[in-house]
């Protein structure tokens, strides 16, 4: 039994792509995209026909308009494949703004039930942001799932399952590559990777924090750069996998074993934290991993959301 199979085993295996034609090879249960994924997608010949049928049906519309069909019809194609479920970023550039989000999350799924998709099928992704967290409540109050991404610390996840948000996604490789570069010469890898690796032991944390508390918002690790951080959250609800990584473990016949047990979790010595406004803003001030990757992964998305509506233009033209 290959890796990627004795994985499937404990954990909901989610492609983290926006390559849908991978997708059949690995048979994902959900899928993940963002804008630097579609980016990344659309430029490649195999898809350069979908960007460019998008933009023509849509000729005269704004911009906002035709970059929310092309990840809609993005969606569409990956939900042809796929049993599960598939995330829809919402605008990195709204990530401050929760009225906007909330618009947006609704003009996203009002779109796609336009199109035929049950909205249960879509998860709306919003930065876990304190106002992307307010944005989230609200959706989920309506019975819009969401998922908070760029995720990298207790506090976020804990307004995130106070909000009832469906799912968050914590961003393992992010988290490990911020203490790797601040340790420099002194990083070992030997000693500080595997269970030791600060972005497992971050999700570690968060998992039993919400097993012990009953919460049901699932935790989906994501952002990998290891095997390594993969089969040490076995175990987690969902993971989220590059198609790269996804085949190392479809390749693999090493042994994979359960890391992360609800049960276990139900046992540990874990204090309840109380997260307000200002509570939430300090401990992100306070942990300077989470306040610099948040805003890094804001500014790329937000970045890649910007040349994607450049390549409209051009096409445009």
């Amino acid at each position: 039994m290959t890796s990627l199979d004795q994985l499937k085993q404990f954990t909901t295996v989610v492609a983290d792509s926006g390559d849908f034609r991978l997708l059949e090879t690995y048979k994902p249960q959900d899928a993940t995209t963002n804008p630097s994924l579609i980016l990344k997608s659309v430029q490649k010949d195999d898809y350069r026909p979908l960007l460019e049928k998008t933009v023509r049906d849509n000729k005269g519309k704004p911009i906002g308009h035709i970059i929310d069909e092309l990840i809609i019809a993005f969606g569409q194609e990956i939900l042809k494949i796929i049993p599960g479920r598939v995330s829809t970023e919402v605008d990195a550039r709204l990530s401050f703004d929760t009225a906007a989000t909330i618009d947006k999350a609704h003009s996203l799924i009002e779109a796609y039930k336009g199109y035929g998709v049950d909205p249960k099928r879509v998860l709306i992704k919003i930065a876990s942001t304190w106002e992307g967290i307010r944005a989230a409540e609200k959706l989920q109050s309506e019975g819009i799932d969401c998922n908070m991404t760029l995720l990298f610390s207790l506090s976020q996840a804990v307004a995130c399952a106070d909000a009832k948000a469906k799912l968050i996604s914590p961003f393992v490789g992010r988290i490990y590559d911020w203490y790797k570069k601040n340790a420099g010469a002194d990083w070992n890898e030997a000693r500080d990777g595997g269970a030791n690796d600060p972005g497992v032991v971050s999700v570690k944390k968060i998992y039993s924090y919400y097993k012990k508390f009953g919460y049901p918002t699932e935790v989906m690790g994501a952002s990998f750069r290891t095997v390594s951080q993969i089969t040490e959250l076995a175990g987690c609800d969902l993971l989220t996998i590059s198609p790269d990584l996804l085949q190392k473990l479809a390749d693999s016949n090493d042994p994979v074993t359960r890391k992360l047990d609800p049960a276990a979790a139900k046992n540990e010595s874990i204090e309840r934290i109380a997260v307000d406004e200002s509570s939430f803003r300090f401990a992100m001030n306070d942990e300077a991993m989470a306040t610099e990757k948040l805003a890094e992964g804001i500014r790329a998305f937000a970045a890649d959301a910007v040349k994607l509506e450049k390549l409209i233009v051009e096409l445009q033209k």
